[in-house]
This record gives C-alpha cells, sequence and structure tokens, in this order.
C-alpha cells in the first residue's frame, strides 16, 4: 500500500479539483466575481474581462482533501507514512507536514483577501503593496518560528552536508530564509500572468518534489507534493488557454506557500533555487524593469513580468507555458541530481 498512498492523494486531488470547477464557476459568474483586466497590459487581454477569478479555492480544496484521504488510506491500511507519524520515527517530519500546509493555506488566504477587495470594488488594486508585505512577513515568521521550536537545527548544501543552523554563522540562514521565502511566494504570484502558466510550472516543480521527498524517505510530504500536482492537473483543465476560471492571488499564493511546504519539508531549501528557476527570473525581471526605469527612463524589457516581453514579441500563450514548463524541468533537474547521486 505504501506505494500507492502518493498516487492515491494525486488522483483524489486531481479528481476533487476537476470537480469543483463544475458548480464553482457558474457561481463565480452568478456572483460576478469577474478579473479586471489593467489598461497597461497586452490589449488583447482586455477579452479576458470578466473571466471567474479566485479558482484558487479549487486548489486548495483538492490539496488539502487529497491529502487527508492518502493519510486515512495509509492509516486504515497500515503504510508507513502515519505508522512513521503515529512512531515519531522523524518526529519533525508531522510539523513540516501540517506547518507547511497551513502555512499554504494562510498565503492563499492572504491572495483570497486580495482577490475580494479586487473583485468588490471591480479593479486590480486589492491591498496594498504594504499590507500584503506585513501578513506575508508575520505568516513566513511564523512558519519559521514553528520550524524552530520543533526542532529544524540544520540545513543541506550540496557537496556540503547537513549544516547547523542553531549558533555560530549558521544563525544567518533564518533571516537569509524569511528572505526567501517572501521573494518566492510573490514570485509565484507574478508568474500567474497567462493562461495556464503558473499551474504547468508548479505542476512540474511538484513533481520534482515528489521524486526527491521519495528519495530521501520523507513519505508525508511525497503525499503533499502529489496532492499538489493532482490539483495543479485537474486546475488547469479549466485554466489552459481559454481560461474558463483565473486562480487569482488566492491560487498563486497558495501555491507559492506549498513550493515553499516542499522546499522546507524536504528538509532541502535550497534545492528551490534550480527548481524555481521559472518563479525566480519572474520576479527579477520585475525588480530589473522597476529599477532601470527609475535610473535611466528606460525599460529593458517590453513589459514585465517576463512572460508578459515574449508575448509583446510574438509568441502565443501556449508557447510561452511550454517552453516556461521545459526550462522549470531542466531546473528540476539540476536540483533532483545532487540528491539521487548523494553529492
Amino acid at each position: 500500500m505504501d506505494n500507492y498512498v502518493s498516487i492515491i492523494a494525486a488522483l483524489v486531488s486531481f479528481a476533487v479539483t476537476a470537480a469543483m470547477g463544475i458548480p464553482l464557476i457558474p457561481y463565480l459568474k452568478k456572483l460576478k466575481y469577474g478579473q479586471t483586466i489593467l489598461d497597461e497590459g497586452p490589449n488583447w487581454h482586455k477579452s479576458k474581462e470578466g473571466t471567474p477569478t479566485m479558482g484558487g479555492v479549487m486548489i486548495a480544496g483538492g490539496v488539502v482533501l487529497g491529502l487527508a484521504v492518502s493519510l486515512a488510506v495509509s492509516a486504515v491500511f497500515g503504510g508507513s507514512v502515519t505508522d512513521k507519524i503515529a512512531s515519531g520515527f522523524n518526529p519533525i517530519e508531522p510539523v513540516m507536514l501540517f506547518a507547511g500546509l497551513g502555512f499554504a493555506l494562510v498565503c492563499g488566504f492572504i491572495g483570497f483577501i486580495d482577490d475580494y477587495i479586487k473583485v468588490v470594488k471591480k479593479q486590480n488594486l486589492g491591498l496594498t503593496a504594504k499590507q500584503k508585505t506585513v501578513l506575508q512577513l508575520l505568516a513566513s515568521v511564523a512558519y519559521l518560528a514553528t520550524l524552530a521550536f520543533a526542532g529544524l537545527n540544520t540545513t543541506w548544501i550540496p557537496f556540503v552536508g547537513d549544516v547547523d543552523i542553531t549558533s555560530g554563522f549558521g544563525l544567518i540562514f533564518w533571516p537569509i530564509a524569511l528572505v526567501f521565502i517572501y521573494y518566492m511566494v510573490n514570485a509565484v504570484n507574478l508568474t500567474d500572468g497567462i493562461d495556464g502558466l503558473a499551474s504547468s510550472v508548479t505542476l512540474v516543480v511538484c513533481c520534482a518534489f515528489l521524486l526527491i521527498c521519495a528519495r530521501v524517505s520523507q513519505e508525508a510530504i511525497s503525499c503533499l507534493a502529489a496532492s499538489a500536482a493532482g490539483a495543479c492537473v485537474g486546475f488547469i483543465l479549466w485554466n489552459a488557454k481559454p481560461a474558463k476560471v483565473f486562480m487569482g492571488d488566492t491560487g498563486s499564493m497558495f501555491l507559492g506557500g506549498m513550493v515553499i511546504a516542499l522546499a522546507f519539508g524536504c528538509g532541502k531549501p535550497i534545492l528551490l533555487i534550480p527548481a524555481g528557476i521559472v518563479y525566480i527570473l519572474e520576479a527579477l525581471s520585475v525588480v530589473l524593469q522597476v529599477g532601470f526605469y527609475k535610473l535611466t527612463g528606460k525599460r529593458i524589457f517590453k513589459m514585465s513580468p517576463i512572460h508578459h516581453h515574449f508575448e509583446l514579441s510574438g509568441w502565443s500563450e501556449d508557447k510561452i507555458c511550454l517552453v516556461f514548463s521545459v526550462v522549470t524541468f531542466f531546473g528540476c533537474l539540476l536540483a533532483a541530481l545532487p540528491v539521487y547521486l548523494n553529492w
């Protein structure tokens, strides 16, 4: 049964996410919870005006139920996932699992508040940058504090191994981790700009961490990764071009919290740098664009985030999703190699 728990998680999550779209999308349309398109975006995006948003609720629901069912199956049939949790085989693993899921849900809730303000006011403003930053940092600090109190005392670095983070120079891990979490959650949020992009890229990342967690015997985190991957596939059914629903900040921030949960959950957050290379470049393109414009009055890209640059250069949305997913695949391959080769 142990070999099938992650598969069950993925299948249940996929089914729940896909099925939720059937009643939820018409309901969002009825409430007129449609996306408002910014005037400075590509002009052809105006045709997407009114497409229901807040679809990230589907993703979160799929992940939670997929994980719950897989853990229940493991418990009933004596699988190692719940056996290890119950026996305290790896005391920090259940904390990593539930704190990670909780962090992702809190991120999703922050995004939900942002989406709600947008659709009620019918404008793409939502929470102010300061409000969103404060909420995200508070959630990140709470997440890291939970891991610290649970006994997280090392972090893994390729070619070096486990490094102590409880004293001396190792304490620098915590402020770096805080900045890293904040950056990555917002980077995933920025990646959600065209139909199917954030969900397809995140699908690849989740599959990579599923394999990495399996390699290091983190079965519980593997189930979480499988649930997230299944939810991404279920959402793509509704979000692929032409999108019938957008995930909104509800979904993109939930997925941002989820990839953080997987990276920290497997004890190797550094692997999210190569695995999340597309997220990193998306956010970096915004930073460079804004900074360069303030300094020179000129732009580096036709538009940022960078997927819009390629879109304005003539790439179709499908091509961007495919190319960015392939780039993510190679980044994930680079992330998995040191784990599988014991570097």
